[in-house]
């Protein structure tokens, strides 16, 4: 048994990574901005603990005798290109304080590449609100990128579309880089409880390292595979 720290697991992403990393028999540091609002967290191997992700002294403390962190931090009340920028700084920073090298980041889908070098939010129309937070996520990949090498971080990045919050856990999931994933017809929403699955993954079995990752759901069998 491993404890892992998540920051942000309040949210739709880090209650899954929580549970997912519970089923597992990981111990869990749950960090939130206000514990009073979480309290359902609180159960057998998890500790809610109080954590600013964009300070490297709290981020330090928070994660103090984890062996692995994950973050699926969001604040919808900052811009986002101030908040992820800031919350990646002190992830580096803090984490080597407190001795933590690896490290698990939720993505968002459209910064993945239509083509080399065109993310999803270059495309034309593409809505200026969404671009900035999508803007924000690719400062945060920079600053992780400019990180020093002892760092071992994954970016998981799931489909550009609204994740499933209700869809049961398959356990299924397919790999892929920089470029969005092919989509098939008929193909169900990516969950939230799937790309839980692959971040606790990447936690306790590394397979990707100082790199972003895209993940999807598995195209579906054509035909009788007998």
């Amino acid at each position: 048994m491993s404890r892992i720290v998540v920051f942000g697991a309040g949210g739709k992403a880090g209650r899954k990574v929580v549970d997912e990393a519970v089923s597992r028999g990981h111990e869990v540091i749950a960090v939130v901005r206000d514990p009073s609002q979480y309290s359902d967290l609180g159960r057998g191997g998890v500790a809610v603990v109080t954590g600013d992700v964009t300070d490297a002294d709290s981020v330090a403390a928070a994660a103090a005798g984890a062996v692995a962190a994950v973050s699926t931090v969001f604040r919808p009340d900052v811009p986002a290109g101030d908040f992820y920028r800031a919350a990646a700084e002190a992830l580096v920073g803090g984490l080597g304080k407190a001795g933590v090298n690896r490290l698990a980041v939720v993505g968002v889908g459209t910064v993945l590449e239509v083509s080399p070098g065109v993310a999803v939010h270059d495309t034309p129309g593409f809505p200026e609100a969404g671009k900035e937070f999508s803007l924000g996520h690719a400062a945060e990949i920079a600053v992780l990128e400019g990180s020093d090498a002892s760092l071992d971080y994954v970016v998981v990045v799931p489909p550009p579309v609204v994740l499933d919050a209700e869809a049961e856990r398959t356990g299924n999931y397919r790999v892929g880089g920089k470029a969005l994933h092919p989509s098939a017809e008929g193909s169900p929403p990516f969950s939230y409880a799937d790309l839980a699955v692959a971040l606790i993954d990447e936690v306790e079995t590394p397979q990707h390292h100082r790199e972003l990752i895209s993940v999807a759901c598995p195209l579906p069998l054509i035909g009788n595979p007998s």
